[in-house]
This record gives C-alpha cells, structure tokens and sequence, in this order.
C-alpha cells in the first residue's frame, strides 16, 4: 500500500511539474519564433551582430561555433517539453526548424530549483530553459538560448494545488479502497450470513430445509458440516423422543394392573391413597406424553380460526365447572399448527383456572401479530420465578399435590408452541392482583 502510494504521489508530481513546464515553454517558443522570423530576413555576416540586440535580461543569445549538439540523456518530461517546443514552432514557422532542448527546470519564488514542496507552494514557478537553435544554411555554427519564463501572469493558488493533489492522491485513492473493500467484505460475509440463517432457522423449527452446499470449498465444507450437524440433532431427539414416548406408553400396563389390584384392597384410608397415587402416576404420565407431543414438529401449518378455537376450549372448560371468559375477536384465520396452538391455549387457561379461579381471556389482533392475555385473580407468582415457571417438570407448590400443583409441565409445553409459531409467552403479576399470560403469535412466520 505504501509503495502504491509513493508510486501514485511521484506520477502525480510529474504530471504537476509538466504542466508547470507548459506555459513558459510555450511562451519562449513565441520569442523564439519571432527571433527566427527576423534571422531569416538577414545576410549571414550580419547574425553575430544582431543577436545582442534581439534578447533580453530573461532571454539571452549567443552564437556557438561546431556542430549543434543534441539532447543529453533525454527522460520523460524533457521529451515532453521538446515535444511542446517543436509544435509550437512548426504552428508558427511551418516545418524545417531545428530546436533543440538541452535543459529545463522549473525555480519557486525564491529562484531555487523547485522539490515536491516547493513546486506545491510557489505561487508563480519559473521555467529555465537552455535550447540551441540551428542557423538556416549553416551547419558550423548555431545559436543558445538561454530562456527564463514565469506562467504567463496567471498565477497558481498553493491551497487549490495541495488540494488537488489530496483530492487525487488520497481521498479518491481511499474511495476506491473503500469500495473495493465493501464489495469484498459483502461477499467474503454472504456464505456466513446463509449459515447464521440456517442457524436461525434451525433453532426454530428442526425440520428446517438444509444449507445449500455450494460456493468456495471452504463454504461447502462449512455447509455439510451444519448439514449433518442438523441430521444428527434429527436423530438424537427422534431417538429420545421414541424412549420417553415408549416408557411412559409401557408404564400405563402395570399401573392399570396396580389399579385393579387396588381394587381388592379392603375399603378404607389404605385403598383411598393407593387410589390417589396411581392418579398422580397416570397423570404424571399423560403430561409427558403431552411434552413429547409438544415437541412434534410435523404438523403442517393450516389456516387457524381462532375464535371458533377459544369458542370450543371455553365451552369444554364450563363443561367441567371452570369459568372463561372472552373479549375480542380475531379478524382473520391464523397460520399456525393447529392441534399444538389448542393445546398450548389450553394449559394457559387451565393453569390460570386452578390458581385463579376463572380465566379471563382478551384477545388484541392487528396486521403484524396476534396477542391473547389471559388473565386471573389469583396469588400471582413471585418475580424472581416468572422465567423458572417455564423449566419442565418445575412445580413451584412445594406440597407435590398434583391435584393442585400440577405436573410441572403445562407452561413449558406452551412455551414450546409458542416458539413453533415464532412467537412468544410472558408472564407479569398484575397491579391490581393475579397473573397475565401474554401470547403473541405473528402474522407473517419467518
């Protein structure tokens, strides 16, 4: 980068000491050509004495015997300035003029040869210049011309050059790198912007499409490991799943076989509890096999009515003596899965009619999501435990009565579907008593 930019700084001082060179170049070639114009128009034994008078303080002559020489070690900016001196004198004189250029530099204000600072700071450089001139028919003899010329009266501004030269050498160079490094970095960061997608889309649903293998083969690499990965986590949990599903299918026989022995226990107290625990046992049991299905995630999305689902879940619950209400209405049918999004509705509502009651449901619909609160009026649940709540088989009633405490298994159900919607539940104890349960399910699922 450094050399690239020493390398840029020096084209530009070249460019800048070239056009510098332009004006009085030009300008010295015009005194030149009318000094050619009255030479020509003289007897030969007539030059020596009139080249005195025909130059100046800036713009001296003098006759040199021998052969004129030619351009000593000729680079690229003293090409450049004889290529300007030429054309400038065949514009003006036509063809067949021999001009020589044996040396010119450029002197700053001061009169000293002008470096990279000096030429950025002088605000009229001069051009000295050294040109032999060959006589018409005399190949013996020829004339140096020692010339010195400013730019012509038009000054330069030392801020509007160091500017220039900023502007081209700096603040284009770093746009151009600036750009370039934004393209690279975009499509050096598009293969890692696919994976946190799939990521993404992973964490949310399982099943989610596989990462496309292509690109670079570090990328594809990348791509077929996540693949797999995914495959793996498929088969880790469908083989969890199928344990726990097993299990608690196998554990309804013996306790169907302890129920019926329970039944030739002598009536009393010891049958009552025997009666009791094989309850809990089987209820214990349900609730895990809910959890399992909980986690299911191949049901496909359908179009959900939602008020006809919180319709039938209140009519279910008053069956068995528990009180719903409902406020609002949804405006339109809901993508979601349908038998989960019951089930999790459901044990939000159960929950809120064993500790409150009676559950009061709202539901608040707009273009972005659906929101359904439930609330109730009972005890509430103690801040620092509103997120524990949702870890399963977590009872907060330390009496381990499930007729009242539950399995630990309801709201960690819910939340499960709820996430499957790409939405959310939150809990919150209200000012005014009781807890909320808000469920936000979006409109559009990502």
């Amino acid at each position: 980068m450094l050399a690239a930019q020493a390398l840029t700084s020096s084209v530009w001082f070249d460019m800048r000491y070239r056009h510098a060179m332009e004006m009085p170049i030009r300008l010295v070639s015009i005194q030149l050509a009318d000094t050619l114009r009255i030479l020509r128009g003289l007897p030969l034994e007539s030059v020596p004495q009139t080249l005195p008078h025909l130059g100046s303080d800036s713009f001296r002559l003098a006759l040199r015997d021998g052969p004129m020489p030619g351009m000593p070690r000729p680079d690229n900016t003293l090409e450049a300035v004889q290529d300007i001196l030429s054309q400038s004198l065949s514009d003006r004189l036509g063809s067949g003029v021999d001009a020589t250029l044996l040396s010119a530099e450029l002197a700053d204000d001061a009169g000293k040869s002008a470096n990279v600072w000096a030429l950025l700071n002088a605000r009229e450089p001069v051009g000295h210049f050294r040109i032999a001139l060959q006589l018409p028919s005399q190949s013996h003899q020829w004339i140096e011309v020692m010339a010195s010329e400013a730019q012509g009266g038009i000054e330069a501004k030392p801020f509007s050059i160091v500017a220039d030269y900023v502007l081209r050498i700096y603040v284009l160079r770093i746009m151009v790198f600036v750009a370039i490094a934004l393209v690279a970095v975009r499509l050096a960061l598009r293969p890692l912007r696919r994976l946190a997608d799939a990521a993404d889309a992973l964490g949310r649903d399982l099943h989610s499409p596989p990462l496309a293998e292509g690109g670079p083969r570090e990328v594809r690499q990348a791509a077929r490991t996540f693949n797999l990965m995914q495959r793996r986590l498929i088969q880790d949990i469908g083989e969890r799943t199928r344990f726990l599903a097993a299990v608690s299918h196998d554990l309804r026989s013996p306790i169907t076989r302890l129920r019926l022995r329970a039944e030739f226990l002598p009536p009393g107290e010891m049958q009552d509890k025997f009666r009791k625990d094989l309850g809990d046992m089987e209820s214990l049991i349900a609730s895990t096999l809910d959890y399992i299905r909980g986690e299911d995630r191949s049901e496909p999305r359908q179009s959900v009515d939602v008020n006809s689902l919180l319709a039938g879940l209140r009519a279910d619950f008053e069956e068995t003596g528990g009180v719903v209400t409902l406020q609002g209405q949804a405006r339109d049918p809901l993508p979601a899965y349908a038998t989960s999004l019951r089930r999790c509705v459901q044990n939000l509502i159960e929950n809120a009619i064993r500790y409150g009651s009676a559950a009061h449901v709202r539901i608040e619909d707009s273009a972005q999501a659906l929101r359904i609160r439930i609330e109730d009026t009972g005890p509430g649940i103690p801040e620092a435990s509103l997120e524990q709540v949702f870890e399963p088989f977590l009872r907060l009633e330390e009496s381990r009565n499930l007729a009242s405490g539950g399995t630990g298994l309801g709201l960690s159900i819910a939340r499960s579907i709820a996430t499957a919607h790409d939405g959310s539940i939150t809990l919150r104890n209200r000012s005014e008593g009781g807890l909320e349960a808000l469920l936000i399910l979006p409109r559009r699922p990502r």
